[in-house]
């Protein structure tokens, strides 16, 4: 499946780490990475999945491909600025939101709105994420639910 990873374009050696281990986790299981494609979380969930051999797709608030993180192997440009955010959560099954302001919180919401499960790693708390408190957790928890929503149980 596609799963949408959301969070700060700013962060510390530590929220990387987790962001690159997301990305890891992602790629082994087969997943494919959504993001923005810039800095942040976006660049160090790519090169955890590109590490691993994952595919990873940029969705860019610029007009400008090369403006892709250099671990996006398909990214598309959109010159739409923050409005590519809902772009990012539609064209995920599910997400995965990581740390991140104002931006990673606006994607919760259309990812929520959109019924698309959220796990959250250190991030906003709003109603219907599912907090986790590592990778693994966050893989685990998407692939359950979107696996839910396959078969119509519960």
């Amino acid at each position: 499946m596609r799963v949408s990873v959301i969070g700060g374009g700013s962060i510390g050696p530590e929220t990387a780490a987790v962001a690159e281990t997301l990305g890891e986790r992602l790629a082994e299981r087969g997943h494919t990475v959504v993001c923005g494609g810039l800095g942040g979380v976006m660049a160090a969930v790519c090169r955890g999945a590109r590490a691993t051999g994952g595919e990873t797709i940029g969705i860019l608030p610029t007009d400008d491909r090369e403006d892709a993180n250099p671990h996006v192997t398909t990214p598309i440009a959109t010159g739409m600025g923050h409005a590519r955010n809902a772009l990012v959560v539609m064209n995920g099954d599910a997400a995965v939101a990581v740390d991140g302001a104002s931006g990673t919180l606006s994607e919760i919401g259309l990812a929520l709105a959109q019924g698309r499960p959220v796990a959250g790693l250190d991030t906003h708390v709003v109603d219907g994420i599912e907090t986790v408190d590592s990778p693994a957790a966050a893989v685990e928890h998407v692939e359950r639910a979107v696996d839910r929503d396959d078969t119509g149980s519960d």
